[in-house]
């Protein structure tokens, strides 16, 4: 169990004491089931994309054995494609809820890997986890449309969706440049993939047409940032165009606008996105915003209702929302395996397509 002498590197002003660190991580170890899944809450259900989250946060936290079980979890319960199902009752793998397989929420265990290896250096970790890796990536670009953007999922009966998502194939981006830092690491190139992250990179730059309308949603305006396909000038610029319509001064980031509601998990992806492009101070600022949605024993209500009957909603405390805020004080604190994953060093970049190189 953590202590707040073991969490002492999460510690940021207005954000987390290490008392408080220590308090988030033990949540969030009370909510993994013994065979390493780790659900929303207890009840609730388990998404490979969230439990990954979770696991990334132990592991910035220093709890290394238990995200390894978690990841053991995602090993052994692979269906035969390389995917997984959208959703498990209460993280029971008996027992899914959603069949359809999401190529975001498949794709994001290479990043889960690259950050736990990165974070530990267990080689035979890695071994393990390759071939989890693979078949996963592969199941992912199957879903790959000509224009280099990324299907959304595979219906319960395979039929292919190939509406693609402009967050969640940014999400892919970042999965798919982990993915290739394994396979050099491994020293086993795959060429294929740095073509598809480069055609995928490509696309979410310069070709919004490629992609549901979906701006309504604050994660399509910072998740391109966030999964390191905007970069530079073009990524301050956008995270500047969305600020005054997203950002809710002292509470944090609206999920969908209109709506009157500020969510944690949004809110801390988007403080990652900020650090990303080199504004710590603001990120700062969004985490330290937030708070009020911390709750007793440590966890984060999932999104807060500020106009007419303000109110907590949902009344969750998920371990996806305490894992993002985890995350992104493990940036702003510089832990090496988190910088590296989210900064996009010693990420390869992937191949242009000819026609724009």
């Amino acid at each position: 169990m953590s202590t707040p002498e073991q969490t002492e590197h999460l510690v940021l002003p207005g954000v987390l004491t290490a008392g408080q660190a220590a308090e988030t991580v033990a949540a969030l170890l009370a909510v993994q089931r013994e065979d390493g899944a780790l659900p929303w809450f207890r009840g609730h259900h388990l998404d490979p994309w969230d439990h990954t989250e979770a696991a990334m946060a132990l592991d910035a936290a220093g709890e290394h054995e238990a995200a390894a079980r978690a990841y053991a979890w995602l090993a052994r319960h692979q269906n035969e494609d390389g995917s997984w199902y959208a959703a498990y009752h209460d993280g029971d793998h008996g027992r899914p809820t959603d069949l359809g397989r999401e190529s975001n929420f498949c794709a994001y265990v290479a990043v889960g890997v690259w950050h736990h290896y990165l974070a530990t250096g267990d080689d035979a970790f890695a071994d393990r986890m390759w071939p989890t890796v693979y078949a996963a990536i592969e199941f992912v670009l199957r879903l790959q449309q000509p224009g280099g953007e990324i299907g959304w999922k595979r219906e319960p009966d395979g039929t292919p969706v190939t509406d693609a998502l402009l967050t969640g194939s940014s999400s892919v981006h970042q999965a798919l440049r982990c993915a290739l830092a394994l396979a050099e690491q491994r020293e086993e190139a795959q060429p294929d993939w740095e073509l598809a992250t480069g055609a995928l990179g490509h696309a979410i730059r310069h070709h919004p047409e490629r992609f549901l309308d979906k701006s309504r949603y604050s994660m399509d305006w910072y998740y391109p940032v966030l999964g390191g396909a905007v970069t530079g000038a073009d990524a301050t610029r956008r995270i500047e165009e969305g600020w005054d319509s997203f950002v809710v001064p002292g509470l944090g980031v609206r999920c969908v606008l209109p709506n009157p509601w500020v969510t944690g998990g949004e809110s801390c992806e988007l403080a990652l996105a900020l650090w990303v492009t080199g504004e710590s101070d603001r990120a700062l600022e969004i985490l330290q915003s937030v708070q009020h949605l911390r709750a007793e024993g440590g966890l984060y209500w999932t999104g807060y209702v500020f106009e007419g009957e303000r109110a907590i909603w949902p009344e969750e405390l998920t371990t996806w929302t305490a894992g993002s805020l985890l995350l992104a004080v493990a940036a702003l604190g510089g832990d090496e395996a988190t910088t590296a994953v989210f900064g996009g060093e010693r990420l390869p970049e992937g191949l242009e397509p000819d026609c724009c190189r």
